[in-house]
């Protein structure tokens, strides 16, 4: 059957890219701000408590306009401006998302259709806090390998409609927001990603996870008692970031012969601001060279990497040329690292 022209690329010749660029970014945050103040009202918490345990002192929450497909359009739209391109140029979209809209259809689907970029091919991807790197790493090697010019990769949550608000130990945590880079085959040979690696341990899935029903509850004492809700054990959490981090880090430069010094800026995944902090100082990462933002996001999951460099880009932090790496760890358990010349 032949295809209809507007529903369909035409086919076209591939071309292996010289490199890859990331040609804009943009972010989007919610309307409502919510202090650790604001929490303490409703559960037994206070501002010292969460700060000193987390770095976090707020947190963006969707109002009653907003979803996670429209924090994600926004950012979005907001990057194809920064990348002076026009939507219909997208060939494809990586929707990185926990909170999806739905199971069916994907998000990703329905963010090609508000953006103005069919019939671009969407998926979305499921790696909790890891997506936007799993998604970074999937755009650059469809990119490099010719299949493809140019690739949105979005990170967008509402966290707010998955914590149980309740338990102070996890609602104090999250917030919502979205991210997007868009990223396009370049002549500049150097650019692109000179490392990456995407992992998973499914063994410690109990440690972070959302039960559905009672069976999917494991026996560690992680329950809150309210089902549809994310679950934590802090303490392995905390312990599994710090290392995964520092393992992250040491394997990307060994793996290209680089120092630490060499970086000229890490990215990571904002989970915790004591986490980040405690392997900054094992690593001996200048203080400037590792961005945290979570102080006023808080924990976005997979948004959390692109809206730290859309700000990044917006302070004229990054320029071409940088070396980059961008880390992401979280449920599943899952983990990913992309180092990359700018």
């Amino acid at each position: 059957m032949q295809s209809n022209d507007s529903q369909a690329h035409v086919a076209s010749t591939i071309k292996i890219a010289s490199g890859v660029a990331i040609i804009g970014t943009g972010k989007a945050m919610p309307g409502k701000v919510v202090t650790n103040d604001d929490l303490s009202k409703n559960i037994d918490t206070n501002d010292q408590w969460i700060n000193q345990r987390t770095g976090i002192r707020q947190r963006n929450i969707i109002t009653e306009d907003q979803h996670v497909r429209s924090l994600a359009v926004d950012a979005t739209n907001q990057a194809i401006e920064n990348a002076g391109i026009k939507a219909s140029e997208i060939d494809l979209l990586l929707c990185c998302t926990m909170t999806p809209e739905m199971n069916c259809p994907n998000t990703g689907a329905r963010i090609v259709a508000d953006i103005g970029a069919t019939p671009a091919g969407a998926m979305d991807i499921s790696a909790a806090c890891s997506g936007f790197i799993y998604g970074l790493n999937m755009a650059y090697s469809l990119i490099k390998s010719g299949g493809y010019k140019t690739i949105a990769v979005v990170g967008t949550e509402v966290l707010s409609n998955i914590v149980d608000w309740n338990d102070r130990r996890t609602c104090v945590l999250f917030g919502d927001g979205a991210g997007t880079a868009i990223l396009q085959a370049t002549d500049r040979q150097e650019a692109g990603c000179l490392y990456q690696t995407m992992g998973s341990n499914g063994n410690g899935w109990q440690e972070l996870y959302i039960p559905r029903c009672e069976t999917d509850v494991p026996d560690n004492g992680t329950f809150s008692g309210t089902l549809n809700t994310l679950q934590m054990n802090g303490r392995e959490v905390y312990k599994f970031a710090v290392s995964t981090f520092r393992k992250c880090v040491d394997q990307a430069l060994a793996a290209t012969g680089l120092k630490i010094t060499d970086l000229d800026m890490i990215v990571a995944h904002q989970s915790n601001g004591r986490i980040l902090e405690s392997a900054r100082e094992k690593l001996g990462i200048p203080e400037d060279k590792l961005y945290i933002n979570i102080d006023l996001h808080a924990n976005t999951s997979a948004a959390s990497v692109p809206i730290c460099l859309h700000e990044l880009n917006e302070q004229k932090r990054i320029k071409s040329g940088d070396l980059v790496l961008f880390i992401g760890m979280g449920g599943g358990l899952t983990w990913g690292s992309s180092l990359w010349r700018i």
